[in-house]
């Protein structure tokens, strides 16, 4: 599955950098396959492994702040493997000038 997930923290001011760094560093600390980019960080893996990453980078974000925003997009696609890399590049072959 692949998991576009956002965690924002709440009532530590207008700076959230160093709360979201917090969560980023769960992430890549997995050893999943992942990527963040300006609204989001995407991670790959099985259903369990994925989630429980969401979780405990809600949680170091929590530890920071007295409530925290979380939004979740997966895709559900049992058997498929590598999909954040071969979804772009499928895409890329269509933008593609022939």
């Amino acid at each position: 599955m692949i998991v576009a997930f956002s965690v924002t923290p709440l009532g530590t001011g207008v700076d959230v950098a160093e709360p979201v760094a917090r969560a980023v560093k769960v992430v890549r600390d997995s050893g999943l396959p992942n990527r963040t980019d300006a609204m989001f960080t995407t991670v790959e893996g099985e259903w369990d492994e994925v989630m429980d990453v969401v979780r405990r980078a809600v949680e170091a974000v929590a530890e920071v702040a007295p409530r925290v925003s979380l939004v979740l997009k997966a895709d559900v696609r049992p058997g498929v493997t590598d999909a954040m890399t071969s979804k772009v590049e499928s895409l890329e072959r269509h933008l593609s000038p022939e």
